[in-house]
This record gives structure tokens, sequence and C-alpha cells, in this order.
């Protein structure tokens, strides 16, 4: 009998199989490119960049009352655009004074004077434990449009009780021996000046055997941010301040007096004085007065 045969029908069975499973693997991920868009979304499932053809933001020249974090993030963020040495930020403070605004009317802003300079690419508060993965894509050979600089941003940043993420964003910050690509920077926005809540600092405190390496620890992530930009609780006259701005660039058809008034109500409503219920104002008074925002 010739032994041959089975051992022939053998290997056809299992080309049948492999070419079986070729075509129920998902097909490769195209290689990333920076080309099709000045920003894109993180796609952590996927390990892709989502191309975002429109942003959501207002030109920086409507953004009032933050005039010092203004410059400080424009003058940081034309020099990385620049190629020159440009520190990681992090916009913390009040509710609604415009960090993420801030951060997207600055990108704005250096692509209408240097064209496809810069990239925004964001990133969401819960895949901080895959940003390594981001960077290694970034840092790929395969990587189209690699002359772009690639700023990624997460809004809203901050860490709770027993969440290790922040270890990743750590090490990606300033630690690791790969380091992060000179390409890439990072910018977080957060309420909390050093990210953790101060419970949990306290706990580390007492907890710990060394309880002072503990708590650095959890302080030493904010610290790792080379740019520190606190935004506060606006005045009155400020509040105005960006009403007038709003109004304005949207020609509402309205007295100061009448507009500020109204402004002053809304406010005491809202219980608060932001850019975030001043927008809210003003899309509101629009609608109102049937002007198109």
């Amino acid at each position: 009998m010739d032994q041959r045969l089975p051992e022939a029908a053998l290997l056809e069975s299992l080309g049948r199989i492999a070419d079986a499973l070729d075509r129920l693997a998902p097909p490769p991920s195209p290689a990333p490119d920076l080309t099709l868009a000045d920003a894109f979304a993180w796609q952590p499932e996927t390990g892709e960049l989502r191309p975002v053809t429109r942003v959501s933001r207002v030109d920086i020249d409507l953004l009032r009352g933050v005039e010092s974090q203004k410059a400080l993030v424009l003058e940081n963020t034309a020099r990385f655009a620049a190629g020159l040495p440009a520190n990681n930020a992090m916009l913390w403070g009040a509710r609604g004074m415009g960090k993420s605004s801030l951060v997207k009317a600055v990108h704005a802003r250096i692509n209408a004077e240097h064209p496809a300079s810069l990239v925004l690419i964001e990133i969401h508060r819960e895949d901080i434990a895959t940003l390594p993965d981001l960077l290694a894509l970034l840092r790929g050979p395969d990587l189209r449009g690699a002359d772009r600089r690639c700023l990624i941003y997460c809004d809203d940043l901050s860490f709770e009780k027993e969440d290790a993420d922040y270890k990743a964003l750590k090490s990606v910050l300033d630690g690791g021996i790969e380091g992060r690509p000179a390409n890439v920077l990072f910018y977080a926005t957060s309420n909390r000046r050093h990210l953790m809540p101060r419970d949990m600092i306290e706990n580390e405190r007492s907890t710990a055997i060394h309880a002072s390496e503990a708590t650095e620890e959890k302080v030493s992530l904010s610290d790792r941010f080379g740019l520190w930009i606190g935004f506060y609780n606006c005045d009155q006259d400020t509040f105005f301040a960006m009403i007038d701005g709003y109004a304005t660039a949207l020609n509402l058809p309205i007295t100061p007096e009448a507009l500020h008034a109204a402004a002053v109500e809304w406010s005491v409503t809202r219980g608060a004085r932001s850019g975030r219920v001043a927008w809210q104002f003003i899309q509101d008074m629009a609608g109102r007065l049937g002007v198109a925002g």
C-alpha cells in the first residue's frame, strides 16, 4: 500500500484549515497616515487613529479672562510645532473656564499660521493605560506623515482609588528606556492640580511603611508635567467681557445694558460664572433673538 496517500491527504486538510483561518482572521490594520487630517481620535480597540474632519471648538480670540494662560499655551505649542524644545502641559482648575477649549483653539491657530504642522490626537481618560501603544504607533517605521508634530490631548484627566493607570502615564511622561518620541507632546486638562483626590494621597500616607515616599509616588505624577497652568473662577467684569465677545462675534441685536442684565439673571440661576456658562447663555440669547449661531 502506498503510505504517501494518507500523508498527502493530511497535508491537504491542513492547508484547507489554514486557508479557512486566514479568511476568519481580521485584516491587518493599515499603517497610520497623519496626512489624512489635522485631528484624530485614538481607537484602542482596533489600534487605529480615526480622522476627525471637523473639530468642535471656538476661535481663540473669543476666549476671554484667560489671557495669561492663553499666552503660555500658545507659546509652548508654537515652539513645539517649530521643532524646538517644549514641555508637556497640565491645564488645571475651575470648571468651565476654557481649559479644553484653549487646547483646541491653540491647535487651530498654529495650523492656521503654519498649515499642516501640528496634529491633535485625543485620547480618552479611560484609555490612558493604552497610551504606550499609541506612542509605539507614532514611533513606528510605517507611519505616514511622520514629519508632523503630534499633540496628544486628554480632557478631564484624574485618577481614583485603586486606579493604577496613572503609572502608565507616569512612565510615558518621563520614564522608560524608549522615552517619549521627539515628535510627541502631551497636554491634559483636569479639575485637580495633583490629579489624585486628597483622601487618596492621605490614605497612602497613613498606611505606607514610609509615608513620605508613598505620597511622593502620587504627587510626582503632576511634577512630570513641565508646565502647570491654573484656571480660576471669574469675576463679574470678566464674565461680562466673555458675554460681550460672544455677542459681538454673533452680531446679536441687543444693547449691552439689556445683555448684561439678562446675563446676570442667567448666571444666578446657574449658580456660577464661567466661560461655559457665558457660552450657554449666548446660545440661549441667540435663539431667542432668532440669530443663527
